[in-house]
């Protein structure tokens, strides 16, 4: 019997920045989106991306300082096998287990009430494909 570990996904996304506008997203972002999908929301810090569909999570993960490369993620819903949300004062945090074993957290910060409930209402989305 043979094991083999593979490299984590990235643990960790920080994202500070909400995009309401599909137009205000990046061109790159939106190539991976389906024609039958709809963009819900997107976030964004000083490098990376995080678009939310009716059907998967997009994290585009670059780095412009050193080697100039960008990683993108695709999370369909239904590889969610476990999820937590957390709010706190100007935080929320999710928290993701995946199919794969692979964990992940995203936080978005700098979150007033109105804000969070836009979280909470892409969150309960994603939850109802992982049901």
């Amino acid at each position: 019997m043979a094991y083999m570990k593979f490299k984590e996904l990235t643990k960790y996304f920080d994202f500070k920045i909400e995009i309401t506008e599909v137009k205000d997203l990046p061109d790159y972002t939106r190539e991976y989106v389906e024609d039958n999908e709809e963009i819900l929301m997107g976030y964004k810090n000083s490098k990376d991306y995080v678009v939310f569909t009716n059907r998967k999570m997009l994290l585009f993960d670059r780095d412009v300082l050193g080697v100039h490369y960008k990683k993108v993620h695709v999370v369909p819903y239904k590889s969610i096998s476990t999820s937590a949300i957390n709010y706190l004062v100007g935080k929320v945090e999710m928290l993701f287990s995946l199919d794969s074993g692979y964990q992940m957290h995203i936080n978005f910060v700098g979150m007033n009430h109105d804000k969070k409930e836009n979280l909470k209402r892409i969150f309960k989305i994603m939850m109802k494909s992982v049901l």
